[in-house]
């Protein structure tokens, strides 16, 4: 079973020889139809689609972040309808070091299902390996996968907001280091970061669109995080998705336990209240 990463090769020889759900969550912030296109152009053998927005995301309203965690209903019924049973390998790629999958992958985790891994390198590295795409949307049959809602892997705003009192938790920006220090914010209202929160930017987790090794990341997170224990570690960023990617980094680290505050900055700002910190 696979419950980080898996590379091109290992999952080639898992669709050939076994019944493995790939879903394509390829996405861009910047053009919301931009992977169902790319997706109808060419997509991995069997892959299914997942829509951020729709799918991944749950409607905007004026209370939340930019991409509300999902119903789980709505979400179940559709990897249902994809064909996911319960136990059944599932591989997550996108085609941007993992920064979208990696939501579907903490989802999936989220609704109880642990056998999920994110394609390392994505859609780029299969190609770059010579195996097959294809135009052929794959026609599924229902499965059977029942929810076991982890809820307890997600922190609340007010969670976060008393945890500013109590320091029962650490607080890390899956943000690049501009919008964490609040020079710019080219997507949301307010720029800065919660207060006593540290910066490690998703990218800082790969070289040449691959997950660094696990050597390397246990190395670079216990530098940030000292003695800190995984369990009081909180990730988060501009709206919940990339802060996923921390996670799973902390993961292919052997570092496991952590949680997400799935609103994020997006969600901490829409309070007027809330305290926002800069850095000069």
């Amino acid at each position: 079973m696979y419950t980080t990463l898996i590379t091109a090769p290992e999952l080639h020889a898992l669709i050939e020889q076994d019944d493995t759900l790939v879903l394509d969550c390829r996405f861009s912030l910047a053009d919301a139809g931009y992977g169902q296109r790319v997706y109808r152009e060419a997509h991995l053998p069997g892959a299914c689609f997942m829509h951020l927005d729709d799918d991944l995301s749950s409607p905007i309203t004026p209370q939340t972040g930019r991409h509300p965690l999902p119903d789980v209903d709505k979400l179940a019924d559709k990897l249902r309808s994809y064909g996911l049973n319960n136990n059944q390998q599932v591989v997550v790629y996108d085609d941007c070091g993992g920064a979208m999958a990696a939501r579907s992958w903490w989802l999936l985790r989220w609704l109880g299902h642990d056998a999920v891994a994110v394609l390392n390198g994505g859609y780029p590295h299969w190609v770059q390996a010579g195996f097959e795409v294809t135009q052929t949307v794959p026609k599924t049959e229902c499965g059977d996968f029942a929810v076991c809602l982890r809820d307890d892997m997600n922190l609340s705003v007010d969670e976060v907001l008393k945890s500013l009192d109590d320091q029962s938790i650490t607080l890390v920006d899956a943000r690049g280091a501009e919008r964490y220090r609040g020079e710019q914010e080219p997507i949301d209202p307010v720029a800065g970061h919660i207060p006593g929160a540290l910066n490690r930017p998703l990218t800082d987790n790969l070289e040449n669109g691959l997950f660094k090794s696990a050597g390397q990341l246990q190395v670079e997170w216990q530098q940030l995080l000292g003695t800190t224990e995984a369990q009081n570690v909180v990730h988060y960023c501009g709206s919940g998705v990339t802060a996923c990617h921390n996670q799973l980094a902390m993961a292919v680290a052997g570092i496991t336990g952590t949680r997400i505050y799935a609103g994020s900055w997006s969600e901490w700002i829409r309070e007027p209240a809330r305290p926002v910190a800069t850095i000069s």
